[in-house]
């Protein structure tokens, strides 16, 4: 199944997050449990060539593949899905007109205005012929829109309600700095929750999906139940770092 059909059965799905641009990185990530893995252009190390090659590997493991572009990179959107990535992130999309300008680059006419050629993504597929790729991948396809400001919460529902916007993906870490005024990143507060809960329930109200990201764990449940379906987390350090501490632990108790 696609990750838009999963999400659309309600699944709850967890998504690994990776910075580091190697695709021998990528493809030991993809081999482990997650249900996707998320390819980082904003604030991890991806750039269009390792997103290029590092999709390949994902999608040998039977893993969906998302990439979250820079910054009002939306012509980075188009690319990233020619490349073969099932799903986008545009981050800071703060009113409606971000909204559209990110909806025109992931959707053919007549939703959008993306150019045709997808050179890799096509063959990458595997399936169909040229007419099937384009008659399907509006429909397969996923745009998650970044709601992590004030401005995108009071412009939320027109977000919402524009053609070609698929999901909302709301980033906890921006919301807080954004909720406090600048005063403090953080990704639990507790003071914001309650707006956090409302927006995926607008989110699904309107047959949108809802994503987050989650730093803790012990939230992630929480998360769930106020109506994310897609949770992303375990970045390549945060992997090591844990895998590491395990190992060492059960060394050093052995050892004695």
């Amino acid at each position: 199944m696609s990750l838009k059909e999963r999400l659309a059965a309600d699944e709850t799905l967890i998504t690994a997050w990776s910075g580091v641009p190697d695709a021998l990185t990528v493809e030991i990530m993809a081999r482990q449990g997650f249900d996707a893995l998320t390819l980082d252009m904003q604030h991890g190390g991806h750039h269009e060539d390792s997103v290029l090659r590092c999709i390949a590997p994902i999608q040998a493991a039977g893993k969906p593949v998302i990439v979250r572009v820079p910054v009002g990179r939306f012509d980075m959107a188009s690319r990233a899905l020619d490349f073969g990535a099932e799903a986008v992130i545009a981050p800071m999309v703060n009113s409606v007109a971000d909204a559209r300008a990110f909806a025109a680059a992931m959707k053919y006419p007549p939703v959008g205005q993306r150019s045709w050629g997808p050179t890799f993504g096509y063959p990458r597929y595997g399936k169909g012929d040229s007419q099937d790729w384009l008659r399907e991948s509006n429909g397969r396809t996923l745009s998650f829109a970044m709601i992590e400001t004030r401005a995108a919460l009071d412009a939320l529902d027109g977000i919402l309600e524009t053609p070609g916007i698929d999901a909302i993906f709301l980033g906890p870490g921006d919301f807080s700095i954004a909720w406090t005024n600048g005063a403090t990143v953080n990704s639990t507060l507790e003071d914001m929750m309650e707006t956090v809960a409302s927006v995926a329930k607008r989110a699904r109200q309107a047959g949108k999906h809802a994503a987050i990201y989650v730093t803790d764990t012990k939230i992630a449940g929480r998360f769930a139940e106020m109506g994310y379906r897609l949770l992303a987390t375990g970045q390549e350090q945060q992997l090591i770092s844990m895998g590491a501490a395990s190992l060492l632990a059960d060394l050093r108790k052995s050892i004695g």
